[in-house]
C-alpha cells in the first residue's frame, strides 16, 4: 500500500473518532449542567482542557459560557480539532482514497459531512438545548463504524484506520479522567457527596462506559474507576484496551506474529501496552494519577510520530495532519 494512501486512511481513522469523541463530551456535560445545583455556575472549562486547546480558546473569547464553548469545540473552523474541522479532514481524506472505501462508507461519511455543515450554517448551537444535534452525530458516526465492520475487507486499510482509531481513543480516555481527577477534584468536605458522585457520573457517560461499570463496581469509586477506564482488559475505551488493539493492528501491518517487534513504533507500543498490563491502581495512584496520565498522553504522541516516520514520512500530504494537540 501506498504510504500516501495508508496515511489518509489512518488519519480518517483518527478524526472520526475525534469527532465522536467531541459530540459526546459535549453532549454529556450538557446533561450534568442540568443536574448541578443552581447556585453551581455552569463547567465548561474542562471541556477546553481536555481538548488540549486552552490557549487557543483564550486568544479568541474572554469567558468559558455554554455558547463560547460549544461554537469552539464543535462549529470554529479555525480550531483544527473541532468536531467540524474533524469531519471535513475525514471526508477529505476518504476522498482522496475513496477507490479503497466501500461506496456505503463514503455515502454515510459524506451525509454526515452535510448534516454538519448544514447545523453550523443554521447556527445550532445557539439552540437553548443542542443535543439532538449532538446525539445525531454520535449516531452516525457509530453507523459509519457498524458499516466499516460489516463490508470492509481486514487488509491492510483496514488495521491502519483501526489503528488510527485506538490510538485516538485511548488519548480522549486519558485526557477526560484527567481533567475530572485533575481540574474538577472536589475539596476534601465534596468527596462522596451528590455532586461528587454526579462528576464520576458524568465521567464515565462521557467515554459510554456508565452502565458497564455499574455492573462490573456497582457503587461509583474513584480508585475503581480509574481501574476501569486505564486499566480494563475488557472496556472497548479503556486506555489499556485501545492500545493492545492498536498493536495487534501493527503486527497486522507489518506481518510479525507479535513476537518481539519490527520497527521503532512497535517497540514503542509493546513497551507501554506492558507496563498497562502489570500496573494496578495502587501503581497508578503512588505515581499520582495526574503524572501517570500525562506520561501516558506524551508516550501515545510519541508512538504516533514513529507511526508516522516509520510508515508515512508525511510531508503536508494533501491533508495537513499532525497530533495537534498539547
Amino acid at each position: 500500500m501506498l504510504s500516501r494512501v495508508a496515511n489518509s486512511i489512518y488519519w480518517l481513522g483518527r478524526y472520526l473518532e475525534r469527532a465522536e469523541n467531541y459530540a459526546r463530551f459535549i453532549d454529556v456535560n450538557f446533561n450534568l449542567m442540568l443536574d448541578l445545583p443552581g447556585d453551581l455556575k455552569e463547567q465548561w472549562e474542562p471541556l477546553v482542557l481536555a481538548t488540549g486547546d486552552k490557549d487557543l480558546y483564550q486568544a479568541k473569547n474572554q469567558g468559558y459560557n455554554m455558547q463560547e464553548v460549544i461554537y469552539f469545540l464543535a462549529f470554529d473552523t479555525s480550531n483544527s480539532n473541532s468536531l467540524i474541522s474533524s469531519v471535513s479532514k475525514a471526508r477529505e481524506n476518504a476522498r482522496i482514497v475513496r477507490e479503497n472505501l466501500t461506496k456505503e462508507t463514503w455515502e454515510k461519511l459524506n451525509e454526515t459531512y452535510h448534516f454538519v455543515k448544514k447545523a453550523s450554517e443554521s447556527k445550532v448551537w445557539k439552540n437553548e438545548d443542542p443535543r439532538h444535534f449532538f446525539e445525531a452525530v454520535k449516531s452516525q458516526i457509530l453507523l459509519l463504524y457498524g458499516i466499516a465492520d460489516s463490508t470492509v475487507a481486514r487488509t491492510e486499510g483496514w488495521y491502519f484506520r483501526q489503528l488510527g482509531q485506538y490510538l485516538e481513543r485511548a488519548d480522549k480516555t486519558s485526557r477526560i479522567l484527567d481533567v475530572k481527577y485533575h481540574i474538577l477534584l472536589p475539596s476534601p468536605k465534596e468527596v462522596g457527596s451528590p455532586l461528587d458522585f454526579l462528576h464520576w457520573m458524568a465521567l464515565l457517560k462521557s467515554v459510554t462506559a456508565f452502565n458497564t461499570y455499574r455492573r462490573l463496581y456497582g457503587t461509583i469509586d474513584p480508585s475503581c474507576v480509574v481501574e476501569f477506564l486505564v486499566l480494563n482488559k475488557y472496556f472497548p475505551r479503556s486506555v489499556f484496551f485501545c492500545l493492545r488493539e492498536a498493536e495487534q493492528s501493527l503486527f497486522k501491518i507489518s506481518g510479525t506474529n507479535g513476537s518481539g517487534f519490527s520497527n521503532s513504533a512497535e517497540k514503542s507500543m509493546g513497551e507501554l501496552r506492558s507496563k498497562l498490563e502489570f500496573d494496578d491502581v495502587s501503581d497508578i495512584i503512588a505515581t499520582g494519577l495526574h503524572e501517570y496520565l500525562e506520561h501516558l498522553q506524551v508516550k501515545i504522541n510519541f508512538i504516533s510520530n514513529q507511526i508516522n516516520d516509520n510508515y508515512f514520512q508525511i510531508k503536508d500530504n494533501f491533508v495537513s495532519q499532525t497530533m495537534e494537540q498539547g
